[in-house]
Parts: C-alpha cells; structure tokens; sequence
C-alpha cells in the first residue's frame, strides 16, 4: 500500500506540472462543460484535439487464480489462490499514454502492475513445485503481474460522432506466484511477448461524454510441436469519459483480463474483472 500511495501522489505531480507548463493554452480553448459556448450537441467533440494523452487510476477487480507447477516428476495440485491461500481483492495503479500523430493514427502505451500478497493457514494438503504444503501450515502467497501493452491504433471510420478502429498491439506479460513457509519457498514464473489482434468504437452521445468500448486478444493452439502448449490472453475494456475541458477528463469503467497457459505440466488461469476510475489530461 505504501508503493501505491507514492505511485498515486507521483502521478498527480506529473499532471500538475504538465498542466502548470502547457497552461497558456487553455486561452486558446476557453470552452469547458461549465462555460459552453454552444450546445451539448452541436459543434465539435470536445476532447478529440490532442497530440499527447495521459491517463492515471485505480482499479479494483475481483482476482481469480488458478495454479499448477511440476517438479521432480510430481504433478502439483491445482491451487486456487483465493479459497486455499486467502488472496482477496485489492486496488492496483493502472497507467496510459497515447500519442496522436494524425486524425486517423494512434500510438498507445499503458501498463497495469498488479500484486497480491497474503496469508493464510491451509484447511488442505497442497503440492507445489514438488513440496507438500499439510493442513494447518501458515503460509505466505505472493502474486505479481505486470501487463505491459503498446500498439497501433488505425480509425478506419472517423465521424463527427464516433470512430471505429484496429488496433494491433504487443503485450508483454510477467507473471510470478510464490509460496512461502516454515516448509519452503518455492515460486513459478512465466514471461513472454504476445501479439494481439483488436477493435475499439467510441461514440458522442454529447459533445462532452464519449463511451468507448475495446477488444484485444490472442491464443496459441493446443499443441506446438511435440509439447503441450497453450496461451490465451482477452482484455475487454469499456469506459464513459466527462471531459471537463478540452484538456481534462474523468473516467469510469470496466475491464476484464484473462490470462491463460499451458508448458509441459504447469498451469496457470488467471482472471480480474472489476471497475476502475481514472483522470485524463490531453495537451
């Protein structure tokens, strides 16, 4: 919690010194939701007229967690990290940048650094990494996940109401669970570049509120070669924007992420779903 308050404080210093050295543009744009020169409807989006994009926020999502790991030639049990290790729902920092370099073309970078860590003493005989974890042992659990993404977003319909988009992206995921005790500390951890395919569609109900809505994702087949291989990972992302101004926004939303795989005889499904509030500031 102490990482995450100096994230949150860092983040707000950032947005108040950008806002502080691009404030003399704020003359060229005077129009904002409470001093609307036109109506709701009429006139330009507001909040579509930016080169850089910045957006920092919580969310909150319901974690599931699901993992296996071999070692030794012993196949491990199937762990859920929430009945058998106590993992509860937590608060994470969520971070995007996007750089407009045309009407039609975006370049997105965002990132999602995600930890749980609990304990809990067992109420069943766990195996992990070839360790046996009896009923009634204390044990630590440690969950990281870092989801990093950066893409290519093309507008294929731009209209004065909304916009429809590919996006082609790389996600870069690394994924870490641990268990410690009095028995042992043993730990699985899985890394890897994966490209994804996606769409996303935002429409004006006013001038002043787009929803947005975004789809990414991307799976191997079963079988790669002669080992068992799989991976899938889905993000759904939909979202309401109050842009105050040309240069700042408010947003809330839900997102979805699925994370899947499959090596050999370790397993891991993770999936958090929740709601997460954000502010945006464009210049």
């Amino acid at each position: 919690m102490k990482r995450l308050r100096h994230t949150v404080i860092l983040t707000l210093f950032i947005i108040s010194a950008l806002f502080g050295a691009v404030a003399p543009l704020r003359a060229q744009q005077p129009e904002s939701l409470w001093s609307i020169e036109q109506s709701l409807w009429k006139g330009s989006n507001i909040g579509e007229d930016y080169t850089v994009e910045l957006s920092g926020g919580l969310w909150e999502p319901t974690p599931v967690l699901v993992a296996s790991s071999e070692q030794f030639g012993i196949l491990g049990s199937n762990i859920n990290f929430g009945d058998d290790l106590g993992l509860t729902r937590t608060q994470h920092p969520e971070f995007r940048a996007t750089f407009k370099p045309g009407r039609k073309h975006k370049i997105r970078v965002s990132v999602t650094p995600i930890q749980y860590s609990q304990e809990h003493v067992l109420e069943r005989r766990l195996v992990f990494q070839g360790i046996a974890y009896d009923i009634g042992v204390p044990v630590a659990s440690t969950l990281r996940w870092e989801a990093w993404r950066l893409g290519y977003e093309y507008d294929v319909i731009s209209r004065s109401r909304g916009y429809f988009g590919l996006i082609f992206e790389a996600k870069y995921t690394r994924l870490q669970a641990e268990l410690n005790s009095e028995v042992d500390r043993e730990f699985i951890r899985a890394q890897a570049p994966i490209p994804a395919l996606g769409g996303i569609m935002r429409l004006y109900p006013t001038r002043f509120t787009p929803i947005t809505a975004e789809f990414t994702a991307f799976k191997l087949p079963t079988r790669v070669g002669k080992e068992d291989y799989r991976a899938q990972y889905i993000d759904f992302d939909v979202f309401g924007t109050i842009n105050l101004s040309r240069m700042f926004g408010v947003n809330v939303g839900y997102r979805a992420m699925d994370f899947s795989y499959l090596v050999a005889h370790d397993t891991a499904d993770l999936k958090l779903d929740g709601i997460y509030v954000s502010g945006t500031f464009r210049y």
